[in-house]
């Protein structure tokens, strides 16, 4: 199995403690990195306080993991911050108009869409009862797939993880073994693996699952926790 270095204790680690869990939060914190598109503590509290936002604010949220989808979150962020400027403006939001802030024709086909649905969708979305019918809804947003969903869902104050790369990884280094590997779509073993995961760290910390996971992902992203090839 592969063995995880976690640089804020030095060492090589098997589980995530919650003094482990803890370092690296206050790591990320203190150092700025304490983020998504939102803040740390925004997050946390979405997820103890699930909002119900208005079509402007569903439709943002949607906009940024559609962004950030495959790109770096310092990239996603600007350009959510300038697409995101240019709405406000007032001006028409269509292809011809975003095309030159992000030179993604899809995406941009897809932001537009989402603009000009973003009552019909929010409406929708919020007349849903169970988290899996949301989850099923979000995932047939254009553009939106079987792990972005999770991404919306998490800013959207549900309590999920979001399975990306990074999580993955670590997944299969801490609960995992060497036949598992990244996949997408995500396979069901290393899904079990993740989710073993936050369970324990959960168990540890009391925190929700979805906080942890963006601790998590960030660190992984920026190298406080490494992975031994």
């Amino acid at each position: 199995m592969k063995k995880v270095y976690c640089t804020i204790s030095n060492s090589f680690i098997s589980n995530i403690d919650r003094g482990v869990f803890f370092a690296l939060e206050k790591y990320l914190i203190e150092s700025g990195l304490g983020a998504d598109k939102d803040s740390f503590e925004i997050i946390k509290e979405r997820l103890q306080n699930p909002p119900c936002l208005n079509a402007i604010q569903f439709a943002y949220e949607v906009i940024y993991v559609i962004l950030a989808s495959g790109f770096k979150q310092k990239i996603a962020k600007q350009k959510f911050f300038e697409i995101t400027k240019f709405i406000e403006s007032g001006k028409d939001v269509c292809l011809e108009n975003l095309i030159s802030i992000f030179g993604n024709k899809n995406k941009i086909n897809a932001i537009c869409k989402v603009w000009k649905n973003k009552e019909k969708y929010s409406n929708e979305f919020y007349k849903l009862d169970t988290i899996d019918e949301k989850l099923n809804y979000l995932e047939n947003l254009p553009y939106i797939g079987a792990i972005t969903k999770n991404h919306i869902a998490r800013n959207l104050g549900i309590n999920k993880v979001k399975y990306d790369v990074w999580i993955q990884r670590l997944g299969i280094a801490l609960y995992g073994n060497e036949k598992m590997v990244v996949s997408s779509p995500l396979d069901y073993k290393v899904q079990k693996a993740c989710d073993k995961m936050f369970e324990d760290i959960s168990n540890e910390t009391k925190l929700s699952i979805g906080y942890i996971d963006v601790v998590l992902w960030k660190s992984c992203q920026i190298g406080l926790l490494k992975f031994e090839e």
